[in-house]
């Protein structure tokens, strides 16, 4: 199958999964169910891609098995975060007062678009049958669990911070979140230099770095920051200024002293 058909496939595998989470998300009335399927989304693509090309079988199934490890744990998180006995998250909150039923499914929707955007760097790994590893793929190996390791300790961080009473309404500063304000983003973004790492080795993989790229747009002016630091001052004012004052946005840095 040739890799516009695959990508077709897998576009109309998210439609149709982001379409039943949309009608579940109307039905528990809670929109934040879009997170967890955005993520969900790419484990999908990445195991369509690897059943559809024709690359190498270690590469097709180590890939796949990478973006579920991080997706997978990925949309769990969020599903119990942010969903299952959770009141819907304070972005989509502001959301619903400005949109209806019909402008969230095209939101849905969107999300799942995107994340056949950013799958580029799956299809090209799944389609390489040349022999291995190569020099980029041992650095995606080494990069993607350390990217991943870095993530799963910044959730940690602030899990613990948030399970203390004394803590309400406070920023955690413990851990990564006292050297940046949004480590989970940075290692995200990490994870994702690691899949455009793996794509470089392959045949054409020179635009793979497009999809860590994009992702780096997003979060840092689109989707990611910008809103979380916006509800992050509606609901922690002061505390959060001088939180910002004092600690890098996205890199993690020491903190300014005295700030």
């Amino acid at each position: 199958m040739s890799d516009p058909a695959i990508l077709g496939v897998g576009a109309a595998a998210c439609v149709a999964l982001m379409s039943v989470l949309w009608a579940i998300g109307r039905r528990i009335d809670n929109w934040s169910i879009v997170d967890p399927g955005w993520a969900s989304c790419l484990v999908l693509l990445a195991w369509l891609f690897a059943a559809l090309s024709d690359g190498a079988p270690l590469r097709r199934v180590a890939l796949a098995s990478a973006v579920t490890l991080w997706g997978g744990r990925h949309a769990w998180l969020l599903l119990a975060h942010r969903v299952i006995g959770h009141p819907e998250e304070g972005r989509y909150v502001k959301l619903r007062e400005r949109w209806g039923p019909g402008a969230f499914f095209l939101f849905f929707q969107a999300q799942a678009l995107l994340a056949v955007l950013l799958s580029g760097p799956f299809l090209l790994v799944c389609g390489h049958a040349g022999a291995g590893p190569l020099p980029f793929e041992v650095a995606a190996l080494v990069l993607f669990p350390l990217a991943l390791a870095g993530e799963a300790k910044a959730d940690a961080d602030l899990a613990r911070w948030k399970r203390d009473p004394g803590h309400r309404g406070t920023t955690c500063r413990a851990g990564l979140w006292a050297w940046s304000r949004h480590p989970n983003y940075f290692f995200e973004w990490l994870v994702w230099c690691a899949f455009a790492l793996a794509a470089l080795a392959a045949p054409g993989g020179w635009w793979a770095p497009y999809a860590p790229l994009l992702m780096l747009v997003l979060l840092l002016f689109v989707t990611g920051i910008p809103p979380s630091e916006k509800q992050a001052l509606r609901t922690r004012g002061d505390d959060y200024r001088a939180y910002q004052r004092s600690t890098s946005a996205f890199v993690p840095w020491p903190p300014k002293r005295g700030a």
